[in-house]
């Protein structure tokens, strides 16, 4: 039996939706596309992916906020 993991699943119509050109969008397909990239997030943060992603983040944020001091 095939299974497709949903956040591989959602990944792949994100980067479909975004290909598309910009003119192209309605409002409603733009509203559509940051729910399945909100979806997306909340399926990916729990991984240790989204947790390794998280820290890189945290230290970008971190060397800015003391930088800019």
């Amino acid at each position: 039996m095939l299974t497709i993991n949903v956040a591989v699943l959602l990944a792949v119509i994100i980067v479909v939706r975004l290909r598309r050109r910009t003119h192209a969008r309605s409002r409603n397909d733009e509203k559509l596309t940051v729910l399945i990239v909100l979806v997306f997030g909340i399926l990916v943060a729990p991984t240790a992916f989204g947790q390794g992603v998280l820290d890189v983040v945290g230290q970008l944020a971190s060397g800015i906020n003391g930088a800019g001091r």
